[in-house]
């Protein structure tokens, strides 16, 4: 199973009306100094897997966060807002070996901070259930 964090930014990448391209605006587990406008999914610890682990029915629920930084602040929240609309509510979604069952947003968006160079920076956060 990959890392859900890269299997949710191909599922970004793929909805072409968000604008994000990873490596380029899009990245996974850190965030770069570069761009100022960019987003960052993370692997945050989510639910432990299902008892059945090993014994045929291998169920787990890894949870995410995505970040959005923007030097704009109505700017960020749109996005945010657009990367919530995308993946909340996804469901049995094959992504690179893994059927993502169901996506839903457990929190957010909402602001965290401002970065030392004056950029918002907003989260949301998912639940997610995938075998």
């Amino acid at each position: 199973m990959n890392s859900p964090a890269d299997d949710i930014k191909d599922m970004l990448v793929a909805d072409t009306t968000l604008g994000l391209t990873f490596a380029t605006n899009l990245f996974v587990g850190t965030e770069p100094a570069k761009p100022d406008n960019c987003a960052t999914i993370f692997d945050t610890p989510g639910f432990a897997p299902q008892l059945t682990l090993t014994k045929g029915e291998n169920y787990y629920y890894p949870s995410i966060q995505i970040r959005v930084r923007n030097r704009d602040y109505q700017t960020g929240w749109a996005l945010i807002q657009d990367i919530m609309v995308s993946l909340h509510g996804r469901s049995q979604e094959p992504r690179n070996g893994t059927l993502y069952s169901v996506i839903y947003c457990s929190s957010g968006p909402a602001q965290l901070d401002w970065d030392n160079n004056g950029n918002v920076r907003f989260i949301c956060n998912f639940n997610i259930q995938c075998r």
